[in-house]
């Protein structure tokens, strides 16, 4: 079946379920206590088990950390080269670190890479407190993110994923975050596939060993406390094509890396895009009544991609369907119309269809006219 995650950072619509055909490849069963397969382009859901199941996500919750501070970044609330004051909290949190000390000056950039290359717990403390004052404040931050981005299943009590009552989360909002980070941030996301970090004399190697077994794989985050198991967020682009797995309580750390791989190599050999439409692409040019102008340009607000079983992209076809009469004042990015996707014929979802630029009204007489094409449908 196809559905779609919610995610604020992607303009796409639900699609309506897809009954796959008899043939396509059966998903693997991995040995875990839930996973989830997703197109990360499409939104699509490619396999899945118990993905909204509340599980405790150990490291994973680094990814939210990691999520706030690029943000705080873009912003400009921090600054890559800051020093960042290290507190004994921070100095003492247990756990995996990336040894920072109290006397020792340390910057927001080699936090940041402490936390993501070397999964450092005393970096994320530091961070946590450098853009909210204290990690408490920091986790109520996370929640409000967590809200914002459609992360229903998640809560959030620390900074790190050190265990902790009322800490967890889900599969599906792993991917949603996941998603989100990759897309929101492209600048960053490139430090999720640097293999080794070396800070206070100490080199630590990244734990994601997906990284040196396929060169496609290029993120994101490993976790692992004794209740969570062993889990991965693992994504891996191809032809083009990027795909996000979620799996949350392997038995080992062997078990996390095949089941990812097993996954991934799933989503690309049993399913293909089809692309609807670009971004760019002007679909219809549909007349203004009342406006300064005559008419106006219709299209996509981003890459309109559907995910289908390998072998059925050829039947994808779509319809445009504008909504008239278009009458002005028109927004830019205002939902003027439809995309309707069809796979064999049958319905299969849609896309909102938006205003390319914003139309003004137009003159005292120019609505006057229009008022009575209008009204004799002139």
């Amino acid at each position: 079946m196809l559905k779609l995650l919610r995610c604020t950072a992607l303009l796409v619509s639900a699609l309506l379920p897809l009954t796959a055909s008899a043939d396509l490849i059966p998903p693997p069963q991995p040995d875990a206590r839930a996973w989830l397969l997703i197109d990360h382009e499409s939104g699509a859901v490619l396999a899945q088990s118990r993905p909204d199941e509340k599980v405790e996500p150990a490291s994973l919750t680094k990814l939210m950390t990691a999520y706030l501070t690029f943000k705080s970044l873009k912003n400009g609330q921090l600054k890559a080269n800051q020093t960042v004051p290290v507190s004994v909290a921070a100095w003492k949190t247990g756990g995996s670190k990336m040894f920072i000390a109290p006397d020792k000056p340390v910057t927001v950039d080699e936090l940041i890479r402490g936390m993501i290359i070397q999964s450092g717990n005393d970096a994320c403390v530091a961070l946590a407190e450098a853009i909210a004052g204290s990690e408490a404040a920091f986790a109520q931050m996370m929640n409000a993110e967590a809200k914002r981005l459609g992360m229903a299943g998640t809560q959030y009590r620390n900074s790190t994923g050190l265990t902790e009552d009322g800490h967890y989360t889900t599969a599906r909002d792993l991917a949603i975050l996941a998603r989100a980070l990759i897309t929101d941030f492209p600048e960053y996301y490139p430090l999720y596939s640097t293999l080794d970090y070396t800070y206070n004399g100490i080199k630590q190697g990244n734990r994601n060993r997906l990284l040196t077994m396929d060169r496609s794989v290029d993120g994101m985050k490993t976790g692992h406390t004794d209740a969570a198991g062993w889990c991965l967020v693992s994504s891996a682009r191809r032809d083009g094509r990027r795909i996000v797995s979620v799996l949350l309580g392997a038995p080992n750390e062997k078990g996390r890396i095949e089941s990812s791989a097993t996954l991934l190599n799933y989503g690309y050999n049993a399913w293909e895009n089809a692309r609807l439409a670009l971004a760019e692409e002007v679909l219809e040019t549909p007349a203004v009544y009342k406006g300064a102008a005559a008419s106006v340009q219709v299209g996509p607000a981003h890459d309109a991609v559907v995910t289908v079983p390998r072998g059925q992209a050829g039947k994808v076809t779509r319809e445009i369907i504008v909504d008239k009469p278009v009458i002005a004042p028109v927004a830019a990015g205002q939902k003027l119309g439809t995309l309707k996707v069809a796979i064999d014929g049958k319905p299969a979802g849609e896309y909102p269809l938006v205003a390319k630029v914003a139309v003004e009204e137009g003159g005292f007489f120019r609505r006057i006219w229009d008022t009575i094409r209008l009204w004799f449908g002139i």
